[in-house]
């Protein structure tokens, strides 16, 4: 590592749910080396109460989450972020802000836990825990690259890589 601290917006519609896990995971096994931030381009002004739920099960600091607008980090004085990543095909589909400093950009698409029906029979929060265990797989790929030693086509095509993780792999399943 290069000793500075890399920022990452994660992107999503809502802002309820992945892109809420995804922020909280970064932060903690980013290990001070990383911030990771989240917003929606539509957000639905909560965070879901099973991101909530499952967040705390894993022993994550719940504190100050909030589901936010992507505008909050295209405005004088945001963090300059150094990657920006969507991670709901919908986000990825939408014309974003101008980011300054021009970050690095990849889609790590997730199924949407939020959009399973909440019928009593766990579904949702199972839905909850694959797109957790997908966003930490990738999370962890993404931590060990050598990004200091990366020209920034090559990490481009690394976070890119990432993304095209198939999110149902049966390495996915038994790890």
């Amino acid at each position: 590592m290069s000793g500075r601290t890399y920022n990452v917006l994660f992107l999503c519609t809502g802002n309820s749910a992945r892109s809420i896990l995804a922020e909280c995971l970064l932060c903690q096994l980013g290990q001070g080396s990383f911030n990771g931030f989240s917003a929606g381009s539509f957000p639905k002004g909560e965070v879901h109460p099973f991101a909530f739920q499952l967040l705390a099960e894993q022993g994550f600091s719940t504190e100050g989450l909030r589901s936010k607008s992507w505008n909050e980090f295209a405005a004088p004085g945001a963090p300059v972020m150094d990657f920006v990543f969507t991670v709901c095909d919908q986000a990825a589909g939408e014309v974003c802000p101008v980011w300054p400093g021009q970050p690095v950009t990849a889609h790590w698409g997730i199924p949407d836990p939020a959009a399973v029906a909440d019928d009593g029979t766990g579904a949702l929060m199972l839905a909850f825990r694959d797109a957790f265990r997908m966003l930490e797989r990738r999370m962890k790929l993404f931590l060990a690259l050598p990004i200091a030693s990366l020209d920034r086509l090559a990490l481009k095509r690394q976070v890119d890589a990432i993304g095209r993780l198939r999110p149902d792999t049966a390495e996915d399943r038994a790890s």
